[in-house]
């Protein structure tokens, strides 16, 4: 099989794992409501923990995580042994953010993708994917907003893609471009909490909502 067809369909599993919205998945099997009936209305693990369950909260958010982090660690490690190559990580990271965002099996409405890039980047390089969640961490401990963290991180990721490029992780113009356009995408479906902070009226980290 060439390395092209192996790549297109690396990236077609990567895009159909993404699309597992395990906030609907784990709410389901937890006996909770659907993520998207209360609160933001966003299905991710942020929404998920005003529902009261913490424990469906971590579990939405370590399965969102491995969803990024699986397709893109399976490319990297196994992949140039078949032909692929940096590029081929790009798309299945990229495509699993996507499915995230716009799930095929949940009617193409999905989350806002932080802990799946999150996810993503681990599996590009463990210590870039590390940098950003001390990031997350810090802003969140400190301002307790969620999506001011995860709008923080969209900024940092590129930056530390590239500062760190051939010195704590190996550069790619490919792997660093999908890391681009990830945070593009974070800022997009982020754009109605950009106008709850700067109103003040965004939700803090802890209070149900809904």
């Amino acid at each position: 099989m060439s390395p092209t067809l192996l790549t297109a369909l690396a990236t077609l599993a990567a895009y159909l794992i993404g699309s597992l919205s395990f906030a609907v998945l784990v709410s389901r099997s937890m006996g909770l409501a659907d993520p998207r009936s209360y609160g933001s209305g966003n299905p991710g693990a942020t929404n998920v923990l005003r529902s009261g369950s913490k424990k469906a909260a971590i579990a939405t958010l370590l399965l969102d995580a491995a969803k990024g982090w699986l397709p893109v660690f399976l490319v990297r490690v196994f992949g140039p042994a078949h032909g692929l190559d940096d590029t081929a990580v790009a798309l299945a990271g990229l495509a699993a953010f996507l499915g995230h965002l716009y799930p095929v099996f949940f009617r193409f409405q999905g989350g806002k993708g932080v802990a799946t890039a999150l996810g993503v980047l681990l599996g590009i390089a463990p210590l870039l994917g590390l940098a950003t969640l001390v990031t997350w961490l810090i802003v969140a401990m400190f301002f307790r907003y969620s999506s001011l963290a995860a709008l923080v991180c969209a900024v940092f990721a590129p930056f530390y893609m590239a500062l760190g490029g051939g010195i704590a992780w190996p550069g790619s113009t490919a792997v660093t471009g999908a890391v681009m356009v990830m945070a593009l995408l974070l800022v997009w479906r982020h754009r109605l909490n950009i106008k709850r902070l700067m109103a003040g009226e965004e939700s803090r980290l802890g209070r149900k909502k809904g």
